[in-house]
Order: structure tokens, then C-alpha cells, then sequence
């Protein structure tokens, strides 16, 4: 009877070993280590739309643990609006996992400042692309590849990177401590530059962010802190996990 009692008891641990974490959850060491929440898998809390104080009133749905935008027109934060974090970040570790549908753009956003007046598409910030490369025209749009998914948009293409296929989950990883970033996707890192430094600089002078709107309120991408953004770019994309850790 002991034997037996003994085998159930193990084969109950190793079951539990190998349950797979619940989306939208922390684990004991996660909370240990000081990571945070940033979407608890069924309310809104924490994030309003952009420019706005509070959250879309249709097009970005919470249904089975995954924050979706809705389908559009395909155009840069008009239909529904993009939605920002209530708080503003400096030093951080932001995790994520997005799925996209066929031919789909969005983004994720970070030190993004609400500059007025406001623009007439999404808000400023550096961006951690998020595309469909082999369907939606973008990808083929800037210098070496450097809007396709991954990538730190219009600036530095994302390098030897590995995405999952359209309708499976992707996670990415932004990484910013004093003026070094990285940009990870599915646990292999594909992007490292230093904000303000003489190379970012020359990178954004040969980029849509030389523009003077981009720059009226100081130099693009070098923000003190700033908010971390989903962008509404008209197609559906689902986001889950969204946890944050400040460092």
C-alpha cells in the first residue's frame, strides 16, 4: 500500500511540474523578482486610449484572457484608437506575446510621450515592430528590412530572427536600462543600440523620424521615460501576458 502511495504522490508532482502556466499570471519567484501585470487577462485596468482618459469604447476586446484589436480599415490609429499604459516607465524589462491574423499590423510602443497637438496618426515613441513580413506591404518599406517584425522600426532591422508562424503566439521582449535597449523575439535577442548615441542619432536622420513633428518636443527616441503603447493599425492582433518588470 506504501509503494502505491508513494508512485501516486509522484506522478501527482510530476503532473504538476509539467502543467503549463496560466496566461496572465505571475509565478512565486515572477513576484519575487518584482514583475508586474500589465494586462490581468480580463479588465482594462491600467490602460486608456491614447490622448484620451479612458479606455476605447469598441474595437480593442477582452475575451478569453486576450486583449484584441479588431479588425478595420487597415489605417494608422484611426478606427479604434491606440491604447497606452496609465503609468510611464524609464529603466524596464517588458515582456508580451502577440498573435497575429493573416497580413496584420500593430506595434508596441515604448517611451512614448502624448505630444501636442496631437498627431495624426499613432503617438511618438520607439516601436518594437509587430507585422505579418511576408503579407502586409510594410515589411518591404524602409531600409534593410528594418520594419519587419522584431525590428526596432524604421531604424534597425531585427537580426537572425526566428517568428512563429501567422496564427501562433510570438513573445517579445523589450529590455531598456539607462541608454542600452534590446529587442528580443522568442527568447533569442535580435536588436541592441543605445538611445542618443552618435549611431542612433545617424539612424534617425536617415528615417521618417527626421521630420521636424517628431522632433519638436526634443530629440526622437530620447525621452526621459514615457508610456508603453498597442497600436490600433486597422487589423487584428491578439496580446496576452503582458507583464513588466522595472529595473
Amino acid at each position: 500500500m506504501k509503494y502505491f502511495l508513494i508512485t501516486a504522490l509522484l506522478v501527482t508532482i510530476l503532473v504538476a511540474a509539467e502543467k503549463p502556466q496560466a496566461p496572465n499570471t505571475l509565478t512565486a519567484q515572477e513576484k519575487k523578482d518584482g514583475w508586474k501585470l500589465l494586462f490581468d487577462g480580463k479588465t482594462t485596468n491600467g490602460w486608456r486610449g491614447a490622448y484620451k482618459d479612458k479606455f476605447p469604447d469598441k474595437g480593442w476586446d477582452i475575451a478569453g484572457g486576450l486583449l484584441t484589436i479588431q479588425k478595420s480599415d487597415g489605417s494608422e490609429s484611426h478606427s479604434f484608437g491606440d491604447i497606452v499604459t496609465d503609468a510611464e516607465y524609464r529603466d524596464f524589462d517588458l515582456v508580451f506575446d502577440f498573435r497575429l491574423t493573416d497580413g496584420a499590423n500593430s506595434g508596441v510602443k515604448y517611451f512614448v510621450a502624448e505630444q501636442r497637438p496631437k498627431p495624426k496618426g499613432s503617438a511618438f515613441g520607439l516601436e518594437f515592430q509587430v507585422l505579418d513580413d511576408d503579407k502586409h506591404p510594410d515589411a518591404k518599406l524602409g531600409r534593410d528590412g528594418n520594419r519587419t517584425v522584431g525590428s526596432l522600426y524604421d531604424l534597425i532591422p531585427a537580426s537572425s530572427k526566428k517568428a512563429n508562424p501567422i496564427g501562433e503566439w510570438n513573445t517579445g521582449r523589450v529590455i531598456s536600462k539607462g541608454k542600452h535597449v534590446e529587442h528580443w523575439l522568442n527568447g533569442k535577442k535580435v536588436v541592441d543600440y543605445e538611445r542618443g548615441s552618435e549611431k542612433f542619432r545617424e539612424l534617425v536622420a536617415m528615417s521618417k523620424y527626421k521630420a521636424p513633428e517628431y522632433n519638436a518636443n526634443g530629440r526622437f527616441g530620447e525621452a526621459i521615460k514615457g508610456h508603453i503603447l498597442l497600436q490600433d493599425h486597422g487589423n487584428q492582433v491578439s496580446y496576452r501576458n503582458i507583464k513588466l518588470k522595472t529595473l
